[in-house]
């Protein structure tokens, strides 16, 4: 397992580790519901330098990943970003990416795990062209502010007076201490926050000023469970838990800003195209409601049924504290997954009422 570079900060705050895609990550620092109401309602801070990094340099890198990945690489200018999948040729996913165009790499963030996936999958497809691949983790690691006090933290800090206005847009700020950092607009939940691109020389300096401008607001340090309930509320599906190599993007409902239908071919965009034009996907990811007087919380796979016939399965759920009820993401069959639809969720001998109540990208609302 991949030690986090700042773990030795993490322990001396009360962190509790765990692993994910084979990287250690900060489970909680031992108080994981204060940690998700600092994020809802105040700030965290939260370590990520355990996700996938790569930049693209060389002449042709615009136009080489403008033709991988689903979304419009030829369209950002420099200091802006997007959201995209890659695929196969059959269209399935291999990633879904962060991708940062700056102004001589392109910065890819993704989910633990993938380097090598990501990465060959590329160099695949690099014939004559001007494009190298390098890892960049070891150098930069990703430190993230996150929730409505986010901006008041950052300011706090010294290192900027604002986030950058747009979803994925950033900024360059050169720091005394930190030295060059890359300030990203990135939500990760349902309220604001910012991605911090910080030299792994200077992450310890970077997560100590970001972690006392938080505490200064009332805000604190917050691990990855707490940060995986505030994602699913906002109903945000994860790479690896709602969506992997079985699925194509439209079934992960991708097509809400990660996919661009104008820009042209890339690899895996003809069947893209098709089933969008003839409505083809056989099943979608859906936000899904329990009843607020049942406890129990569905696990991954849980099986989904309609009139006495399957109809999908759970992908994701958690006891929601500000819904004061059970939510989850899970996959529904095309013919029975509108909103309001009733379906019944078993676990085990147990069957319980579930509704469909939207699409992925959009939060959980109270009923």
């Amino acid at each position: 397992m991949e030690r986090l570079q700042l773990h030795a900060f993490h322990e001396q705050h009360g962190a509790r580790f765990a692993a994910l895609g084979g990287a250690e990550i900060v489970a909680d620092y031992g108080d994981a519901p204060a940690e998700y109401a600092a994020l809802k309602t105040g700030v965290g801070l939260v370590d990520l330098s355990f996700r996938g990094r790569l930049c693209l340099t060389g002449q042709d890198r615009v136009r080489f990943l403008h033709g991988q990945v689903t979304n419009d690489v030829q369209g950002l200018g420099p200091g802006e970003g997007c959201y995209a999948a890659l695929t196969t040729a059959k269209a399935r996913m291999q990633a879904d990416l962060n991708i940062y165009r700056l102004q001589d790499e392109l910065l890819l963030d993704f989910e633990p795990g993938l380097t090598t996936t990501v990465a060959q999958r590329l160099e695949k497809y690099i014939i004559a062209d001007d494009v190298q691949i390098v890892d960049v983790a070891p150098h930069y690691g990703l430190l993230t502010l996150q929730g409505p006090g986010a901006p008041e933290a950052l300011k706090t800090s010294g290192l900027s007076r604002t986030i950058p206005s747009k979803p994925r847009s950033f900024a360059k700020i050169t720091d005394s201490e930190l030295g060059e950092v890359y300030l990203m607009n990135r939500l990760r939940g349902a309220q604001a926050g910012v991605d911090l691109f910080a030299p792994i020389a200077a992450l310890i300096k970077g997560a100590e000023k970001l972690l006392t401008a938080s505490e200064a607001l009332g805000g604190r340090a917050c691990g990855w469970t707490a940060l995986e309930m505030v994602r699913i509320e906002a109903g945000i599906p994860r790479f690896g838990i709602d969506m992997d190599e079985t699925n194509l993007p439209l079934e992960a409902g991708l097509e809400n800003g990660g996919i661009s239908f104008n820009k042209g071919c890339y690899i895996g965009q003809e069947i893209i195209s098709r089933i969008r034009t003839y409505s083809e996907v056989p099943r979608s990811l859906r936000r899904l409601l329990l009843p607020s007087d049942v406890q129990a919380i569905p696990a991954k796979g849980d099986k989904l049924f309609h009139s006495g016939r399957e109809a999908g399965y759970v992908t994701s759920a958690l006891a929601s504290p500000a819904l004061k009820r059970t939510i989850a993401l899970g996959y529904v069959r095309k013919d029975v997954n509108q909103v309001g639809t009733e379906l019944v969720l078993r676990i085990s001998e147990t069957e319980l009422p579930v509704r469909v109540v939207g699409a992925p990208f959009e939060p959980f609302e109270k009923p």
